[in-house]
């Protein structure tokens, strides 16, 4: 399971990019700061041997690009040792306890964006304050707000992000008389996710026997409703999950897909279904965050390559789904080099390493100029150019408004999504049964 990253349910595989490569000298000494250029003080001699401890969930990417090895040669007093959770719901409890009773800590903690806005309003006290370390501006805008309290603490440096693109089958659209080019295909939904259903419905009139539009209409939903700045909060913090208009939209379009039989209904991921569909081909789009592309190669499997292909998001707001954070709590005994630590592996060169490593896209907006972004395309999507997808998307995901039960709010509306597709629970019913599970949440 180390190659996959599971993050509140959902998994990364890593993709195989096709980019012009940074030389290994290039790599190691772009980004690179002083040790000198942190908040707080180290509690241990600099000079001395220093073991750093990273604690993270899934896959980050770190080891498979190398940089805690090139980080030792730059640094040969320091070894950087990673300990990784498989599931990212255990991995938050643990630090939930070990936050609270101020010990086990790492020098450094991994933390997702589904988390962010719980620890920013209810920790950040127990974090060092990064806008000394890091320049808040190399980052896409909406990303280090999410980490940044009322009074400009940054919590957590933005290491991946997850703009949404549009997977599509070419092999489906062709045999269901659709346009297979990805700027056709971008063209006939960019009016919006109404455009993408009605694209859905032309499939469905010519569709290969057994296949299906969609995988999951609740897919779908998160795309509306992250593609909105107003979600499931407003900006005082007050819920407002069941008279938000991009929830209300996400719904209402869900429904028709689940009526007219667009989606397949699948959960995402299901080993027992998920995956077989796509090895199958009986899948013809997939909502596509960037770390989504590497899911669909390694499940749909080898058979598969070069039939599917990548557009732009329907509309002209993209979503952002994923995502993480390094934070560096004040009880580590090496906040100094931390800190460092830190800046340099979410510098552009990093980013663009564990990009090239492993298909998750950079949160810091220098990354996007370097050869390793720009020129990257994946040769199991046709050669799709995604450094240049990715970074067009990125530039307009809205600066949403996050809340404390955002995942919760979420995973109830597509548990009953998923009733209306595969139980035909009528939508009034599955809306008041998501909305009874939410109350118990949320409160």
């Amino acid at each position: 399971m180390r190659i996959t990253r599971i993050v509140g349910g959902r998994s990364r595989r890593a993709a195989v990019i096709a980019t012009t490569g940074l030389t290994a000298t290039a790599l190691l000494l772009a980004g690179c700061s002083s040790d000198s250029d942190s908040s707080g003080s180290s509690k241990s001699d600099a000079n001395g041997p220093i073991t750093l401890t990273v604690a993270d969930y899934g896959q980050f990417g770190y080891k498979e690009a190398g940089l805690f090895a090139q980080y030792h040669k730059l640094h040969p007093n320091i070894t950087v040792k990673e300990n990784t959770t498989a599931q990212e719901p255990n991995y938050y409890t643990k630090f939930l306890q070990q936050l609270n009773s101020n010990s086990g800590l790492a020098d450094v903690q991994g933390i997702e964006v589904g988390r962010i806005k719980e620890i920013v309003d209810t920790k950040a006290d127990k974090f060092v304050d990064l806008s000394k370390v890091i320049n808040v501006d190399d980052w896409v805008p909406w990303k280090e707000k999410q980490a940044t309290t009322s009074g400009g603490q940054v919590v957590g440096a933005g290491t991946d992000i997850g703009p949404m693109s549009l997977c599509y089958n070419r092999d489906l659209f062709q045999k269901a008389g659709l346009p297979t080019d990805r700027d056709k295909v971008t063209q006939k939904v960019q009016g919006g996710w109404s455009d993408y259903l009605a694209l859905g419905e032309e499939y469905k009139k010519h569709a290969p026997a057994g296949t299906y539009f969609m995988d999951s209409a609740s897919a779908m939903f998160n795309a509306v409703v992250s593609s909105n700045a107003q979600q499931y909060y407003d900006s005082s913090g007050k819920p407002i999950y069941q008279t938000s208009q991009s929830v209300k939209d996400g719904w209402d379009l869900a429904n028709q897909a689940a009526t007219k039989g667009l989606s397949q209904g699948l959960k995402q991921f299901d080993p027992s279904s998920w995956i077989p569909a796509l090895r199958k081909g009986t899948v013809a789009t997939v909502v596509c965050p960037a770390w989504m592309a590497g899911q669909i190669s390694a499940d749909a499997g080898p058979k598969n390559k070069g039939k599917w292909d990548i557009a732009t998001a329907p509309g002209s707001s993209s979503a952002n789904w994923g995502g993480s954070f390094l934070g560096i709590p004040k009880s580590g005994k090496h906040v100094a080099e931390a800190s460092a630590l830190v800046k340099w592996l979410t510098a552009p060169a990093q980013q663009a390493a564990v990009f090239k490593a492993i298909g998750v896209f950079p949160s810091n907006k220098g990354a996007y100029s370097l050869p390793d972004v720009k020129n990257a395309k994946l040769p199991y999507f046709n050669n799709a150019p995604i450094g240049q997808i990715y970074a067009q998307e990125a530039s307009t995901i809205p600066a949403a408004v996050l809340g404390p039960k955002d995942g919760a709010i979420k995973d109830a509306f597509s548990l009953q999504i998923n009733n209306m597709e595969k139980r035909h629970t009528s939508s009034d019913k599955a809306w008041n049964d998501a909305l009874t599970a939410i109350g118990k949440v949320v409160g």
